[in-house]
């Protein structure tokens, strides 16, 4: 029977996320997370080699996350008016890592950042807050101007940085709710996809039972 599942399905991760007071850091710079910060490679229990490197920090202020991208040949591919056709990180938090619902609470939050299309000239990063689907309500909408979000490609790949200020995060508390309810999942038009633990065949865009745990340490 469990050949039939994703042998991440058969886990609940905990996963401890280091604390960077400095964050965000002045321009042009804006996380640069040390190795420390990188998220454990679940996709080796089913022998999927991941493309990207994902790392995550917080501190009082907000949350940071990062990818790198190793491994194109072409720029990336980016149209934030068609986000499921574009190369893009999206992220699903929850501020209270309530993992026994199914359907999104309005501390459940979803943002989608891409290495390009933004600006006038489609050449600077974006990033968009997601409405939830399913959800028993939302979360309060956030204007993009306030998620910070930096982009560096280079001849192999990209990295993408995002910085999620508290007042983003409706509920975010790390003093009295010290876990956060996680899930990522990065999209290459070149190199597929790459997600946290299940990958499509379930359905965790909208349930919050699916997401992993951030231990704020």
């Amino acid at each position: 029977m469990t050949d039939l599942l994703p042998h991440p399905f058969l886990f609940r991760f905990s996963i401890p996320v280091r604390r960077i007071a400095a964050l965000p850091r002045p321009k042009p710079k804006l996380l640069e997370l040390p190795d420390d910060c990188r998220l454990p490679d679940f996709g080796v229990f089913d022998a999927a080699p991941p493309f990207a490197d994902v790392r995550v920090a917080w501190n009082e202020d907000g949350f940071g996350v990062s990818v790198r991208v190793d491994g194109k040949r072409h720029p990336p591919d980016c149209d934030p008016e068609r986000p499921d056709e574009s190369d893009s990180l999206s992220v699903w938090i929850d501020t209270r890592n309530t993992q026994s619902i199914h359907r999104a609470s309005r501390f459940c939050h979803g943002f989608r950042f891409f290495p390009a299309g933004g600006g006038r000239t489609g050449n600077e990063p974006a990033a968009r807050q997601m409405l939830i689907s399913q959800a028993r309500e939302d979360a309060p909408q956030v204007p993009a101007d306030r998620l910070h979000v930096a982009s560096q490609p280079d001849s192999t790949g990209y990295r993408l940085e995002a910085w999620l200020p508290a007042e983003a995060l409706h509920g975010f508390d790390p003093e009295t709710s010290p876990r956060l309810g996680f899930y990522y999942h990065v999209r290459d038009r070149e190199l597929g996809e790459q997600f946290l633990t299940v990958g499509p065949e379930f359905p965790f865009r909208h349930d919050p039972s699916l997401w992993s745990t951030l231990e704020l340490s």
